[in-house]
């Protein structure tokens, strides 16, 4: 496989990007893509669904990196990002528990605050990495 490189867009005319994000990538030597499903914060735990957002959003974290881990990826990969939050007051935890799980990496990056499809999650990614 090529080595894959990523240049970050962060044009000056734009304020800076911060909050572990980049404006934009560019990727070059990608070989294979790989499109997340919307991840949401149901296991194999019969069923159960965390009360706390902190939970929930580990567990969908967990859920996008086993889908990554099976293409044989892992958060360095990661191009684009999509979260989708129930509610606005979420924002602070989720980007803390992002940046500790993202470390340095800086993908492309949306938030949204919308409805969920069960009313029960307060949260769903979906991601698209390269290789």
């Amino acid at each position: 496989m090529a080595e894959l490189a990523i240049g970050r867009l962060n044009p000056a005319v734009l304020p800076p990007a911060t909050g572990n994000y980049t404006h934009g990538l560019v990727v070059d030597g990608a070989e294979r893509m790989v499109f997340v499903s919307g991840q949401v914060p149901w296991g194999n735990e019969q069923g159960r669904v965390p009360e706390s957002f902190e939970a929930q959003c580990r567990m969908v974290w967990r859920n996008v990196l086993a889908v990554l881990g099976e293409a044989g990826m892992g958060v360095r990969n990661l191009v684009k990002v999509t979260t989708y939050l129930s509610d606005r007051k979420y924002r602070a935890l989720n980007s803390k528990l992002r940046e500790e799980i993202l470390g340095d990496h800086t993908p492309a990056l949306t938030i949204i605050i919308c409805d969920i499809y069960a009313e029960n999650w307060l949260l769903e990614i979906d991601a698209v990495a390269m290789a």
